[in-house]
């Protein structure tokens, strides 16, 4: 035990080129990690728990787990400040929580579907209550890991990995779960304890790869503040407390529907799972596409500008569920899905990347931890609400209908068009999307360094876009993209004989070049 705390202790004195070596082994962690979550939950948490003939509500506690149980983030503060020594602490409870999966999946073979129901809310709530004890640690010891100037590309870079990951997972385990339920419908719960098992050995190695990244010394303690003391910071910080303002109001808006996106396609339009899981594979798809470039903006100029652009585009999607039924399917629900799911994954890259990142580069180096904390309780707190709120008062609008209609009256014809219809869900996306419009006016009062028009990231995006189908419509473009993985190969090669031929003397004596003055390259 004392040579485990001895190998995860900080670093003294950490250096950026040690910084830069421990980020392969942060991209590992969010891979393995991303396998872990998108097999607990989202579709597969939601199908999981229809199987047991779960309600609106329960539905809506277990979309609200994940965010509740981050105010153990609260005592979690006290004790990340008293040991000072965030990879241990972030590691052990890690590693206590993911055996939690294992719990989710015993409920597979619980007779009673409603305490198969109670085993999974236990297990959900367990996994993600010890895991907020390790994001209060992570968050500030990843803030001081990554560097400034190459967090926009670096996070870009990972959050595409992690969503490539996901693709052909998700899919797998939709075809998986319809074969076997095909081959045995009385035992289609088995199928999800399968994917539990595997959500389990992600994780695990998740934590093995969470060992492997270097922690900077956090700085001296200084006066030791009291637990008010230290949440009452971030709010008096004028500029925080707007953005807390902005992601509180906008994490209330999203999770007011989206956590119900899936039982609307189960239920309302009755797809199967893997014809949703092909719907949020194309979101994924289109997440991955456009990730580097709004990355790229974000580097070049501020991820406040990112999200002027990316959020109202999210709520704009949100609002376009409205009109997938009119007031039932339609020959354009399909395709209108589709474009709603990928566009859904472009707005989706900016919004995740920027809220993530503004919030790290607010918070001030090396006293992160409680704004972060404070930061992450509020967004967990609306985040958390909502959900419950829509699972409590859905059934109310069962019955409820609103409809507009635009009516042509000429000799002899009467033509009558339903332009908008509202019933039962189709309420919350309109809400979602009145919320979110007003989260939008909130992020205008934040400010950030490099801040630009969202005219200017449209047309950095546009022009991105426009590049990549310049290079495809012609033949040049077409050999340059088949040969592209090969050259990339040589490219390779041909940079590690260079770096074996060279001594170490010679790298001393050279140093890095002056004539480059662009950031130290992000490791593969």
């Amino acid at each position: 035990m004392r040579q485990l705390f001895a190998r995860l202790a900080p670093v003294d004195n950490l250096t950026r080129r040690q910084a830069l070596l421990g980020l392969p082994w942060l991209t590992r962690n969010g891979l393995a990690a991303q396998a872990m979550e998108t097999l607990t939950i989202g579709p597969f948490l939601v199908a999981y728990a229809l199987i047991f003939d779960a309600s609106n509500l329960v539905i809506g506690i277990l979309a609200a787990l994940p965010f509740l149980t981050q105010f153990v983030q609260l005592p979690a503060v006290i004790l990340v400040e008293k040991v000072r020594q965030r990879r241990l602490t972030s590691t052990l409870f890690a590693a206590v929580s993911r055996p939690m999966h294992l719990v989710m999946a015993a409920a597979a073979f619980v007779a009673s579907p409603a305490w198969a129901l109670a085993l999974i809310t236990v297990g959900l709530t367990l996994r993600y209550g010890l895991g907020a004890v390790v994001a209060c640690g992570w968050n500030s010891w990843i803030r001081d890991l990554v560097p400034e100037d190459v967090m926009g590309r670096y996070f870009a870079r990972r959050l595409m990995y992690a969503t490539a990951i996901s693709i052909p997972l998700g899919l797998g385990a939709a075809l998986f779960v319809d074969n076997w339920k095909a081959w045995w419908p009385e035992g289609q719960a088995y199928a999800y304890a399968v994917l539990m098992t595997v959500a389990f050995l992600g994780g695990a190695f998740s934590v093995y790869c969470m060992g492997k990244i270097p922690e900077p010394k956090m700085p001296p303690a200084g006066e030791a503040l009291k637990l008010r003391q230290q949440l009452a910071q971030p709010f008096r910080d004028l500029n925080f407390r707007r953005l807390i303002m902005f992601l509180g109001s906008w994490n209330f808006a999203v999770n007011l529907a989206a956590p119900f996106f899936a039982v609307y396609l189960f239920k309302r339009l009755e797809f199967s799972l893997t014809m949703v899981t092909v719907l949020t594979l194309l979101s994924q798809v289109a997440n991955i596409l456009v990730l580097r470039q709004w990355g790229a903006i974000a580097d070049r100029f501020s991820h406040k500008s990112v999200l002027k652009v990316s959020a109202p585009l999210f709520i704009v999607c949100i609002f376009a569920w409205t009109f997938t039924t009119l007031p039932e399917k339609h020959m354009l629900t399909i395709p209108l899905l589709v474009v709603i799911h990928i566009v859904t994954g472009i707005a989706t890259a900016g919004v995740s990347l920027s809220t993530n990142n503004i919030t790290l580069k607010l918070a001030p180096k090396g006293r992160a931890a409680s704004y972060l904390v404070a930061s992450s309780l509020v967004n967990s707190m609306a985040a958390g609400i909502a959900p419950v709120l829509g699972g409590l008062t859905v059934d109310f609008f069962i019955s409820q209908e609103l409809s507009l209609m635009v009516e042509w009256s000429g000799r002899g014809t009467d033509v009558v068009i339903e332009a908008l219809n509202f019933k039962h869900w189709d309420f919350y996306f309109l809400f979602a999307a009145l919320l979110g419009a007003y989260s939008i006016h909130r992020l205008a009062m934040v400010e950030e360094t490099g801040e630009v028009e969202e005219r200017i990231v449209i047309d950095e995006i546009l022009i991105a876009t426009r590049q990549s189908v310049k290079n495809l419509s012609s033949v040049a473009g077409l050999r340059a993209l088949t040969e592209f993985p090969i050259e990339l190969l040589r490219r390779e090669l041909r940079k590690r004989k260079r770096k074996r031929r060279k001594t170490p003397a010679e790298t001393a004596a050279t140093g890095p070049s002056r004539r480059d003055p662009s950031p130290a390259p992000l490791p593969k």
